[in-house]
């Protein structure tokens, strides 16, 4: 049953990701959330029910949002191709179903909540892959979104994902406050360079599995727990804090590169007052980082 499941995920990204046409692409989102549904709640615990019960109702929200989208466009323009997003209406109805499917601010509420309630195998999913099929959509309407609904939604993202990740000590809900500045960063310069977003992804991607992959080897779910893990596998350990710091944009590792161009970028595009309040606010995310890269290396008192 698990294999069937994660070939439908991977069978939902795959026609979302290269589908030309409205309808093929809600296929391909609707496929994926029917497929991730078993995954959440595998483990019968009443929190991993809720959780599925709370992501399918979110996702299926924000799919009839895209499309109503989509029918709105081809009703005024006759056009289905998702390319041909002109209407400004359903632009902005399709930017609020891709922020409620992918948990920026302010249709963030679910994700900690269902991250929190499923095994961190699925959470992996849930922080990586689920996200791709969204970010696809933006990127290919790119050209017709608002840039000042989306400035707005990626500085709130990373200004709660930051602030609300400070006083949490349950891991999964700090990684999924850090998803959610993460994501900030990349709609913030999709509309001035959508092959940024994508390269901000991809590295994200890499470094969040690398997180997920190690705390489900050590088997780790809290901050208390994971002061205790170093004496498991110390290698290990040693790994998560240098990805750890990566996540944070910490200047010599992988994770400040996006950052970066990103800025620059915004720079070029005379935007440097979003630039700098991105970069004070993304100060946020780097102290739960910090916190969480401590707890990595803490030792024990003899």
């Amino acid at each position: 049953a698990k294999l069937i499941f994660t070939i439908s995920l991977l069978l939902g990204t795959t026609i979302t990701i290269s589908s030309n046409h409205w309808v093929m692409a809600w296929t391909g989102l609707e496929i994926n959330t029917l497929a991730i549904l078993p995954l959440i709640s595998k483990s019968h615990h009443p929190r991993s029910i809720e959780a599925a019960t709370k992501y399918f109702l979110t996702q299926a929200a924000a799919s009839t949002l895209v499309l109503f989208s989509s029918m709105t466009n081809a009703w005024c323009t006759g056009q289905w191709d998702i390319t041909q997003l002109s209407h400004p209406t359903s632009s902005l109805i399709l930017t609020s179903a891709i922020a409620m499917k992918l948990g920026l601010v302010p249709f963030h509420f679910w994700f900690p909540e269902v991250l929190q309630g499923s095994p961190l195998s699925t959470g992996l999913i849930l922080s990586t892959i689920m996200k791709l099929p969204p970010i696809t959509l933006l990127y290919m309407t790119s050209s017709s979104l608002n840039p000042t609904l989306l400035t707005t939604l990626a500085i709130l993202s990373v200004a709660i994902g930051g602030w609300m990740g400070l006083n949490q000590t349950q891991i999964r809900k700090i990684l999924a406050f850090s998803s959610i500045s993460h994501l900030g960063w990349m709609t913030i310069v999709i509309i001035y360079n959508p092959k940024l977003t994508l390269l901000n992804f991809y590295l994200y991607t890499m470094m969040t599995a690398a997180v997920f992959l190690t705390l489900n080897s050590i088997k780790v779910l809290k901050l208390s727990t994971l002061m205790t893990a170093w004496t498991k596998v110390p290698s290990l350990n040693a790994m998560l804090l240098l990805t750890l710091l990566s996540l944070a944009g910490l200047p010599p590792l992988t994770g400040f590169l996006p950052k970066w161009l990103i800025i620059q970028e915004l720079t070029k595009q005379e935007m440097i007052p979003a630039a700098t309040l991105i970069s004070l606010l993304s100060l946020l995310s780097l102290f739960f980082y910090l916190r969480l890269a401590y707890c990595t290396t803490i030792t024990l008192p003899p």
